[in-house]
């Protein structure tokens, strides 16, 4: 993680966030503007699965009870917090419109972060509190390196762990029951393959099928 302008004395403003280059993902967090790196592919692999398989029965309803919109990294204005989650969805009883515009206002009923190694203190910590603070129903924490996918609910302001999985396991997790996830194609893997070695950085270790 990258912190710009460490050290000032004033909060970060939206200015100093529009001025990051866009290669980069900008966000406020308690008035300090932190800049990440942008996803690698492992990271948007495991991002596209949840996405597809969410869409496809909750936002589309395609053989599934839709009453969703689903939407990949919107930039939400969260009182004082800029924050832009991997995954992101609305109830249509409480957006009855699909969002639009550079930013949404209204917090979501789900949020889904995809963690590595830049992002996990950020995303486990910071960004779920302030989550929970506005009102943000459930949450998932998806990790490819752990292979584990962990499902939060809200409870008094606090988030209750639902539910984890991990390895090869089919989900059909809260909010989206009837969209299973199988999780090796979480992992960029077909279900009843072997796992592919990794090397440090992420990828297909050397010498490994590509």
């Amino acid at each position: 993680m990258t912190t710009a302008r460490a050290g000032r004395p004033r909060p970060a403003t939206y200015e100093d966030l529009r001025a990051v280059p866009g290669h980069q993902v900008a966000q406020i967090l308690g008035g300090e503007l932190v800049v990440l790196p942008r996803p690698t592919g492992q990271h948007a692999t495991a991002s596209d699965s949840v996405f597809s398989r969410a869409h496809r029965r909750y936002d589309d309803g395609d053989d599934g009870p839709g009453g969703w919109w689903i939407r990949h990294e919107v930039e939400l204005h969260l009182g004082p917090d800029v924050l832009v989650p991997d995954l992101v969805g609305w109830r249509r009883c409480r957006m009855p419109r699909p969002p639009s515009g550079p930013f949404q206002v209204l917090a979501p009923d789900w949020v889904c972060e995809v963690l590595s190694g830049a992002t996990r203190g950020v995303d486990r910590v910071r960004k779920m509190r302030i989550y929970a603070r506005e009102g943000v129903a459930h949450a998932w924490l998806v990790d490819p390196e752990a292979r584990t996918i962990e499902v939060f609910a809200l409870a008094q302001d606090s988030w209750r762990l639902v539910v984890a999985h991990e390895g090869d396991e089919t989900v059909r997790a809260e909010p989206f029951p009837d969209a299973p996830i199988e999780l090796p194609r979480l992992w960029g893997e077909r279900p009843g393959e072997p796992a592919s070695p990794q090397d440090p950085s992420g990828g297909p270790a050397p010498g490994a099928a590509r």
